[in-house]
């Protein structure tokens, strides 16, 4: 390649990647290998929805892609969930990857958004014992399915989720649109208006669910 074309190439990364910044897109992983194991993160805050007694941690996993660390629940309650609290998001996306180890009452993995508090959010779960993926709203403590857009009733989509193996689970959102991919494939879409502002991103568990979790992506996109 003559050194005019290869400078002209450069130019057009540059741009585009300029174009980008511009626009206000922005990403940010959490891999969770960075940290030590044990004491989570100081930006996180693992607790629960409900009763019971959610156990978040940093812990090795040798099994892991690439890195040892990852983040595990392994309490019981309701719904254990880890918000990430220094993040504020409103329209964008959300994605973990996540492996389900455990559980004689659930085997679950998601991840939440627009979070006011520990009570009210949006989730969406992938369940291993119930080969399905379903979007909620939690408000007031309270769980309720969403319906999925042009199906009347229903609950989520049954998709196989093994359990012992890593899977991906995003969520790309926008005013009152939800749409779901699970291991890169598009499930489903979803529209409600009941948290419309901003809120915090993480990830959620239910019941007995021991769940590792290990890349955490969120941030807006053009």
């Amino acid at each position: 390649m003559r050194p005019s074309h290869f400078l002209s190439r450069l130019s057009i990364i540059a741009a585009l990647a300029a174009s980008a910044f511009a626009g206000g897109a922005v990403a940010e992983t959490v891999d969770f290998s960075q940290f030590a194991p044990g004491k989570l993160p100081a930006d996180w805050l693992g607790t629960q929805t409900g009763k019971g007694e959610a156990n978040w941690s940093i812990e090795k996993d040798t099994d892991a892609p690439g890195t040892p660390c990852v983040l595990k629940q392994s309490g019981e309650a309701a719904f254990p969930v880890c918000i990430k609290q220094d993040a504020d998001l409103k329209d964008g996306f959300v994605q973990t990857q996540f492996k389900p180890v455990a559980g004689k009452e659930d085997r679950a993995g998601g991840v939440i958004w627009r979070a006011k508090d520990t009570d009210n959010y949006y989730v969406c779960r992938a369940n291993a014992l119930e080969d399905n993926v379903v979007l909620y709203k939690t408000v007031g403590g309270k769980r309720s399915v969403l319906e999925i857009v042009g199906r009347k009733g229903g609950y989520g989509v049954k998709e196989p989720v093994s359990s012992g193996q890593w899977h991906t689970l995003r969520v790309d959102f926008k005013d009152a649109h939800f749409s779901v991919t699970f291991d890169g494939k598009h499930l489903f879409d979803v529209e409600d208006g009941t948290f419309p502002d901003a809120g915090k991103v993480g990830v959620w568990t239910k019941a007995d669910s021991i769940t590792l979790f290990k890349d955490f992506s969120y941030g807006t996109k053009q």
